[in-house]
């Protein structure tokens, strides 16, 4: 952490993964900036949040999601379609013992 990135212009302060999803936190001291930037591999994802001066920081780094959708910004989601399970036999049907 606290370790200077490829992009010599932004510090990076923080950083998490969960189920591919990668949540990073970037200052920066030239324009005194700070972002969020998630990236979701497996679903070719990316968006990144500019924060204004009194947006609480750590907030929107740990609820990216919930910050992107207040701001309107769409990303995808692939949560598996709910399967529908059709002509499942009733209890009664299945007889004795079932």
């Amino acid at each position: 952490m606290f370790e200077a990135t490829d992009e010599a212009w932004r510090t990076e302060l923080a950083s998490r993964e969960s189920n591919g999803i990668t949540v990073r936190l970037f200052w920066s001291r030239s324009t005194n900036l700070v972002t969020v930037v998630v990236a979701d591999v497996a679903n070719d994802d990316y968006f990144e949040l500019v924060l204004d001066e009194h947006e609480p920081a750590l907030d929107v780094f740990y609820h990216p999601f919930a910050h992107a959708a207040a701001r309107g910004l769409e990303f995808r989601r692939s949560w598996p379609e709910p399967e529908v399970v059709l002509d499942v036999p009733s209890l009664s049907q299945l007889g004795p013992g079932a």
